[in-house]
C-alpha cells in the first residue's frame, strides 16, 4: 500500500504540477498526514522538493513538486538506446539523414493520427481521439477548455532525449497536429518542456 501510494502522488505531481499536501490528500482521497509522510520519503530520496510560497495573511504554503529524478521517474522511451542511434544517424549520414529521419517518423504517423480523428464530427472529438493516442504514445496527454479554445496538455514527453538531443521533433510535432487538424484550426505552443516548462502545451481553436 505504501509503494502504491508513492506512485501515485508522484503521478499526481508528473500530471497536475506543485501542490500541497492538502491538494494532494483531497486528490487522492487520503489523509494529509499520510500525504506528508509519504513526501517526506520521497523528499530524502531527492524525488521531490518543496517551496514555501508567503501569502498576504497566515503562514506560507508549502507548495510540493518533481525534482528532476522525480521526472526521470517515467519512461523516456529507451532513451540511451535513442540518443546512440541519432548519434549514429548524424555522423554517418549528417544532418540531411537525420532531417530524412523526422521527415520519415512525421509521415507515419500523419497517417495514424488522420484515421484517429477522421471520424470525430468536430474539433473536441477530434482532440479527444488525438489525446487517446498521444496517452498510448506514453505522453500522459489530455483536453482541457480554454476560453474560445481548447487546451491539449501533454504532462510527459515521451521522447525527451530525442528531442532535445535534436528539436527538429519538437517543430515536426507542432507541424503534425496543424496539418491533421488543418487550415482552419490554429495550432499554437504555449507550453515547452523543453524550454524549460513542467509540461508540453498547445492552445486550439477555430480561425473562423
Amino acid at each position: 500500500m505504501a509503494d502504491r501510494t508513492r506512485t501515485r502522488l508522484l503521478n499526481a505531481l508528473k500530471s497536475s504540477g506543485p501542490q500541497t499536501a492538502a491538494d494532494l490528500a483531497t486528490g487522492l482521497k487520503v489523509t494529509t498526514v499520510a500525504v506528508r509522510q509519504h513526501l517526506d520519503g520521497l523528499h530524502q530520496d531527492e524525488l521531490v522538493d518543496f517551496e514555501d510560497l508567503k501569502g498576504s495573511v497566515g503562514r506560507p504554503k508549502r507548495v510540493w513538486a518533481l525534482t528532476s529524478a522525480g521526472h526521470q521517474q517515467f519512461p523516456d522511451s529507451h532513451s540511451n538506446l535513442v540518443l546512440g542511434l541519432l548519434n549514429g544517424m548524424s555522423e554517418i549520414f549528417g544532418e540531411d539523414g537525420l532531417e530524412k529521419l523526422i521527415a520519415h517518423r512525421e509521415a507515419e504517423s500523419r497517417k495514424t493520427y488522420a484515421e484517429a480523428v477522421a471520424t470525430a464530427a468536430d474539433l473536441p472529438g477530434k482532440l479527444d481521439a488525438l489525446a487517446r493516442l498521444r496517452t498510448q504514445e506514453g505522453y500522459m496527454a489530455e483536453v482541457a477548455r480554454d476560453g474560445d479554445g481548447y487546451l491539449l496538455i501533454e504532462n510527459h514527453c515521451s521522447i525527451c532525449a530525442a528531442a532535445t538531443a535534436c528539436q527538429g521533433f519538437c517543430r515536426s510535432e507542432l507541424k503534425l497536429f496543424k496539418d491533421v487538424l488543418g487550415p482552419d484550426i490554429q495550432v499554437e505552443r504555449t507550453e515547452h518542456q523543453l524550454s524549460g516548462d513542467r509540461r508540453c502545451v498547445y492552445r486550439i481553436e477555430s480561425r473562423a
